[in-house]
């Protein structure tokens, strides 16, 4: 497991359904009409659980051309030390975005993959991490990574869905403004939950 300090990101992606527009399209054309969803990525740190990235996109964009933006949103000098999403985010993009900002990855390899050329910065990264699995198998690769923490990010879009599972505004960029309220009032619960510690003499 890594120990070098700094930011360990934690990055995921959820679906949230749109009112409005969508829902009176259906009814004029009949469930054939194809429902639009918004798609929330979001970037956590797993030591506050506070949201440090959020991009939102339609339901046909991916995890992979997102995780730069993300990784954008962190500021230039502040340190990642780490990285972590699930097997979607293991392709050379990702794993690029990663190097560059000198972090290390901590992506599970999709089943049946094999070495990278190491003609793109961060396939050698990647590469360990296809070996370490092969040797030491997932599982074990899953626990000594510290991958296993990216259920917090699960968590987090969880409280992300109670706040509420729907968008009510009819435009992209009211949607995206919606949606980031909800994460500053959601950071805004996490810090007031998140308990002092101090020692008893």
């Amino acid at each position: 497991m890594p120990t070098t300090t700094g930011l360990h990101l934690l990055v995921d992606s959820t679906g949230t359904k749109m009112l409005g527009e969508g829902e009176w399209k259906t009814k004029k054309h009949g469930a054939e009409y194809r429902r639009q969803w918004r798609k929330v990525h979001l970037g956590i740190d797993a030591s506050t659980l506070e949201i440090r990235a959020m991009e939102v996109t339609d339901n046909s964009i991916g995890n992979t051309p997102v995780l730069p933006a993300l990784l954008e949103q962190i500021p230039a000098d502040e340190k990642i030390a780490s990285v972590s999403g699930d097997g979607a985010y293991d392709t050379k993009d990702c794993h690029e975005a990663i190097a560059l900002r000198t972090a290390h990855a901590v992506i599970p390899t999709r089943k049946n993959a094999k070495p990278w050329k190491a003609n793109r910065c961060g396939a050698d990264a990647r590469n360990d991490i296809l070996y370490a699995t092969r040797k030491l198998g997932r599982a074990i690769w899953k626990k000594w990574s510290g991958y296993n923490r990216r259920s917090l990010v699960e968590t987090k879009m969880r409280c992300f869905k109670l706040l509420s599972e729907r968008v009510m505004a009819r435009d992209f960029d009211r949607q995206v403004a919606e949606l980031q309220v909800r994460a500053a009032v959601l950071n805004r619960f996490t810090r007031l939950g998140t308990p002092i510690t101090v020692p008893v003499l």
